[in-house]
């Protein structure tokens, strides 16, 4: 596997440009952790987007991928017209029900400002019950870095 470039965490990220706006701010002056939730979700839909996954395929498959928990570390803030970018990789799939995304944030001067991860779980659209994967997910999301921590526990 290739070394992590630009100070991410792993090599190849999905990333989503972002920039910090007068309304993400709050009244410590910084960009409300909120708003960096926010990030993260938009970087996940925009990554699965980009891997032609998107609600339209859910829709027709009757499934889809819905969180079950966020996790995020914050090491420093972010400020108004601050410029940012989040990275993204797929790090855990089980193949059956469970997908985790790691997250993390660095702006300009490539300091990382949040780590963060997102646990998935595969439901059924109409029941909103949990389901195992169709093939296309365990395909499509197949993982894009390695991280021991994540990989699924032996049968």
């Amino acid at each position: 596997m290739n070394e992590p470039a630009e100070g991410w965490d792993y090599p190849s990220p999905f990333i989503v440009n972002l920039t910090v706006k007068p309304e993400h701010i709050d009244d410590f002056q910084h960009t409300n952790n909120v708003v960096y939730l926010s990030f993260m979700a938009k970087t996940a839909w925009d990554h699965s987007k980009a891997l032609g996954l998107d609600f339209e395929i859910y829709r027709k498959l009757g499934k889809g991928m819905v969180v079950r928990r966020h996790e995020m570390d914050y090491f420093a803030p972010s400020f108004e017209g601050e410029a940012l970018r989040m990275g993204t990789w797929i790090t855990g799939n089980d193949g059956r029900l469970r997908l985790r995304r790691r997250f993390q944030l660095i702006n300009e001067k490539g300091a990382t400002l949040l780590r963060g991860l997102s646990d998935f779980v595969c439901i059924n659209i109409e029941s909103g019950r949990a389901v195992r994967m169709p093939p296309e997910f365990v395909s499509t999301y197949a993982l894009t870095a390695d991280e021991p921590a994540d990989r699924p526990a032996p049968k």
